[in-house]
């Protein structure tokens, strides 16, 4: 196996040959800059803080392996359709018993208190809250010098001698605050990074450093020269390239939806005591500031218009558009903010109340199929883009993936049915388990209904032709209320 030439040559005690670097770098430092971090980075060999840090520091400094990334993973084994069947209007049969939907108060909209912010070192913002950190100049100075394997464990030696514990504890605290899960940590820790330091490579150090201070299981390596940032997850992140330590995945989000990375050079072990992975699972929203904006959706339904309307959190929004592709249960169970799902309910309320069960069902299918135009995420967004059911209702345009995450979750919440997403090689439905004739699919002992989104028209107990004597590749759970 290649070994690492950039950053592997014995390393010869880098800091008891300055001279020799001196006249490397001359046509780059000047005498006084090399100075300055001859005497900072010779400082770093003191002892550190955190017991593990030593160890792990010479670590770093061992010989680093080279890896052959992993090809991300594709959601669809094949192109999804790009235009969409539409059939001819048709009543369903009214089966089962009426309706009468129930639903509480829609939440009052409190004004929101002036932010006090007191300044500190880094200070930026952070989907619509002010925050401050406490980053002294020893971690702000610390550089990636030089370029290769020395130069990471220059970086950590530095940062494990600083004051990093009150970054660590105002970190906690800001998670809490804002109901921050483990995505939202790490956009958080992302931003301090790119607010403290110029440098991309440096950020993706920084970042390193503190996620693992974090006890995430976080690593970097080598790529050429760049810092690559690596992160552990049980679960399966699509279209995104990965490296296999010790049978664990890491996947670099950096790359997400832009091919592959390469070769890497880097270490095997993880930061003692780093264990978690990033938890992609969104179970509660985080607690942003409010950016409320209204948005007006309807469609026609036998020449009749519906409408419907809410105010949503445009923070929330751009969340939600940084997320990488999770597995679909992640979106498939993730929550809506209340004051947008009452505000579609009451409108969804006053249209079938009083009807049949399979009346107000199909009413919501049919919303869901009319309510958005129909484009596939390689033309609306250069990739391909699951939305939680909130986007959908924020994008004009949507896919079969989108449609159904958004109506299982309103017919779960509405009707409290349960649901299932059914996957296609090209397509993604939904079925309901509820007593009715038509198309279905089996899933353990069983029978679920077929709830297309996506046919424009469709009733329940209508599949695409297509998909009519297809079986599905695959079953989503959907978690009940």
């Amino acid at each position: 196996m290649q070994r690492n030439k950039d950053g592997g040559q014995k390393l010869f005690k880098l800091f008891g040959h300055f001279n020799l670097i001196l006249l490397l770098l001359s046509a780059s430092l000047s005498a006084q800059s090399f100075k300055d971090f001859k005497t900072k980075q010779t400082k770093s060999f003191q002892t550190y803080k955190d017991e593990r840090d030593n160890a792990f520091n010479n670590y770093l400094k061992v010989q680093w392996e080279e890896y052959k990334a992993q090809a991300g993973t594709k959601l669809y084994e094949e192109a999804k359709p790009k235009n969409i069947l539409k059939i001819k209007e048709k009543e369903i049969k009214k089966v089962g018993p009426k309706i009468h939907i129930k639903l509480l108060k829609t939440p009052q909209i409190m004004p929101v208190k002036k932010q006090v912010v007191v300044k500190k070192d880094v200070n930026f913002n952070f989907y619509g809250s002010d925050l401050g950190f406490s980053v002294d100049d020893t971690m702000k100075n610390a550089r990636y010098f030089p370029s290769n394997q020395a130069g990471i464990a220059n970086f950590f030696s530095l940062m494990a001698r600083s004051d990093y514990e009150n970054v660590l504890k105002e970190l906690q605290t800001t998670q809490e605050d804002l109901q921050l899960n483990d995505w939202g940590v790490y956009l958080l820790v992302k931003e301090l990074a790119s607010k403290s330091f110029e440098n991309e490579d440096e950020v993706k150090l920084f970042t390193w450093f503190l996620l693992n201070k974090m006890s995430y299981d976080v690593k970097v390596g080598l790529s050429g020269k760049s810092v690559v940032l690596m992160h552990y997850s049980k679960k399966l992140i699509y279209a995104t390239p990965s490296y296999t330590f010790s049978n664990k995945k890491f996947y670099v989000l950096s790359y997400y939806g832009r091919g592959k990375v390469g070769r890497l050079y880097t270490y095997k072990q993880s930061y003692p005591g780093a264990t978690k992975e990033i938890n992609l699972s969104l179970k509660q929203l985080p607690k942003f500031k409010k950016e409320l904006k209204e948005k007006v959706l309807s469609f026609q339904q036998f020449g009749k218009k519906y409408e419907t309307s809410f105010q949503y959190n445009q923070n929330i929004i751009d969340f939600m558009a940084t997320y990488p592709q999770a597995d679909y249960e992640t979106f498939f169970n993730a929550p809506m903010e209340e004051g947008v799902y009452l505000s579609i309910a009451k409108d969804i309320k006053k249209y079938i109340d009083g009807k049949h069960a399979s009346e107000g069902i199909n009413f919501v299918l049919n919303f869901v199929q009319k309510a958005f135009v129909y484009e596939i995420d390689d033309l609306q967004f250069g990739r391909e883009k699951v939305m939680f059911a909130e986007e959908t209702l924020y994008y004009k345009k949507s896919d079969c993936e989108d449609r159904a995450i958004l109506f299982s979750y309103l017919v779960k919440k509405l009707f409290g049915i349960s649901v299932i997403g059914v996957k296609y090689k090209d397509h993604m439905a939904t079925a309901l388990y509820i007593p009715m004739k038509g198309d279905s699919v089996k899933d353990g002992k069983r029978r679920y209904v077929i709830a297309d989104p996506t046919f424009v028209n469709a009733n329940l107990g209508q599949s695409m032709p297509k998909y009519k004597s297809i079986r599905p590749e695959s079953f989503i759970k959907v978690e009940k209320n």
